[in-house]
């Protein structure tokens, strides 16, 4: 659980327009991911789990910075 906080703390000096940038590139891999295993099963189906978790770390710092101002 320490290690996941820290992941978050070491890339919080980003903006929240480089949040922002990085939310939507990690929406259109996920859409790719999805759309591709709909045609045919992944190998590691696992990859859209981890992407749908970024997406809802990335959500929240933005938000939390956008709060914060």
């Amino acid at each position: 659980m320490a290690d996941k906080k820290n992941k978050i703390q070491e890339s919080a000096p980003l903006s929240p327009a480089e949040l922002k940038t990085g939310l939507r590139l990690a929406l259109e891999k996920r859409a790719k991911l999805a759309f591709q295993h709909k045609v045919t099963p992944l190998k590691n189906p696992m990859e859209l789990r981890h992407l749908r978790r970024e997406i809802a770390r990335l959500k929240t710092r933005i938000s939390i910075k956008e709060a914060a101002k």
